[in-house]
């Protein structure tokens, strides 16, 4: 089911039981933009029909790397006693993953991280945009109401379970209803939930107390919702490049185009080929079947060559530059430094102007690793909770420690032999070195520096 219909189809069944009216804290505008930004990351954006327009696949290309520059090499454990041992190891196995689920949360807008109880121990759900639906928000922006969606086809019949978190001051009840349907247009009827196999061991309402935040982690792209500037939800790293990847697949496709209607070719009188009987086809140069085009010249046609040669020349490098030029307006847009997607031996900027790229850059991916940061805390502290509700490690505090590589943006290697070579040449001061690489003061690195050998002078 779409995304936009699922959420009108939930705003109306909880405005059933509710005294007062539920709105969803996203409009249609925002609706459409995440179910837009969803299809476009699966490659089916709706201006690609395969025919005269195709994909370069620009948005998944997008995502992906900004994933893998949030996620490089990041190390980060839960330590500090028994209870943060627990914790650690249900979180050692969403760091192995991380990546993958940041792109998806990177493409949509965010992401949810929610653990949950099984028989096993406690599990992590990694829910994506188009699949929960925010009701509201507190001022700070946390999510305090909430559904998820998860849906079970049996033939004809769909089954469909709403879990609705709700925090009430200090209060968290989560509901499970579950409905019945033989169609998408709606929900369908409510059953008991103990009426699935797969859901029978929930419960139907549950509260809990003394709660500040629902039990999970939500990771947004830390960008203005410029699609509804009063929406607290995250946007797509790509939200505000959409017409510029539409152009640039446009441009794409004019490259395909342009190599096939100017492959080779050879024009033939069908007169100089050989008719087969059997097949009632003409008979042609084994294997050369796609080099001839048959010409049937109409009869008394003197002007004519029966052999025609075509190969015409091929405009590749202005369509490709063309083509090249979009994707550095797409690097733009999206905080990506040039030559991330587009061709970097084409790039013509100055060096400030590449400087400022990687600057932009290094400042959108810190500011997500920040986002992605605050989710785990939360994603955490909703393992802590679960694990003291079903009591499966003794109590404890715990710690939380992160370490972000950034040398995928700045060359570390290369940036200190550059120092060492200023230093060298007496254009960079041998205490501002020791300050910048050693993570000393200005005057620390002055008193660590080491004093020059003293040479005895015969008198």
């Amino acid at each position: 089911m779409r995304f936009t219909q699922m959420a009108k189809l939930i705003t109306e069944e909880l405005n059933k039981t509710s005294d007062i009216k539920i709105d969803m804290c996203l409009n249609s505008k925002m609706a459409n933009a995440i179910e837009l930004w969803s299809m476009m990351y699966r490659n089916e954006s709706p201006w690609v029909n395969n025919k005269t327009i195709f994909s370069a696949n620009l948005p998944a290309s997008i995502a992906s790397e900004v994933a893998r520059l949030v996620t490089l090499e990041l190390k980060s454990e839960v330590a500090g006693s028994s209870r943060a041992n627990y914790i650690n190891g249900v979180y050692e196995k969403i760091l192995a993953n991380l990546r993958q689920y940041i792109e998806y949360g990177c493409a949509k807008g965010g992401l949810i991280f929610k653990p949950y109880v099984t028989s096993n121990g406690i599990q992590v759900q990694y829910i994506q945009a188009d699949c929960f639906f925010p009701i509201s928000f507190d001022t700070s922006g946390n999510i305090t109401h909430c559904a998820f969606v998860e849906q079970i086809r049996r033939g004809t019949k769909i089954y469909t379970r709403l879990e609705i978190h709700q925090l009430n001051g200090s209060q968290l009840k989560i509901t499970n209803r579950a409905f019945l349907s033989t169609t998408d247009a709606a929900l369908g009827s409510e059953i008991s939930i103990a009426d699935v196999p797969q859901w029978s061991e929930l419960q139907y309402e549950v509260v809990y107390d003394g709660v500040k935040k629902l039990p999970f982690g939500y990771f947004k792209v830390p960008l203005a919702n410029t699609v509804d500037d009063n929406s607290p939800l995250g946007v797509s790293v790509f939200s505000r490049a959409v017409p510029l990847i539409k152009e640039a697949d446009r441009r794409y496709s004019n490259i395909s185009w342009e190599y096939e209607a100017k492959e080779a070719a050879v024009h033939i009188g069908t007169s100089m080929l050989k008719m087969d009987k059997e097949s009632n086809k003409f008979e042609y140069p084994g294997g050369k079947e796609r080099l001839y085009r048959v010409l049937e010249y109409e009869n008394g046609a003197t002007d004519k060559p029966l052999l025609d040669v075509f190969s015409p020349e091929i405009r590749d490098t202005s369509l490709f530059n063309g083509f090249n030029n979009q994707l550095k307006l797409i690097e733009f847009n999206c905080s990506l430094a040039y030559g991330t997607i587009s061709d970097p031996q084409l790039i013509e900027k100055t060096a400030e102007e590449i400087k400022t790229s990687k600057q932009r850059s290094y400042t959108m991916i810190s500011d997500t690793q920040m986002a992605l940061q605050n989710a785990l805390e939360d994603l955490i502290a909703a393992i802590d909770f679960w694990a003291t509700i079903y009591n499966l490690a003794p109590m404890g505090t715990y710690e939380t420690s992160y370490t972000w590589d950034d040398s995928i943006i700045v060359d570390a290697e290369k940036e200190r032999k550059q120092d060492m070579a200023d230093m060298a040449a007496g254009i960079m001061r041998p205490d501002e070195y020791r300050a910048k690489w050693y993570g000393e003061t200005k005057e620390e690195a002055l008193n660590n520096l080491p004093q020059p050998a003293v040479k005895d002078v015969m008198v």
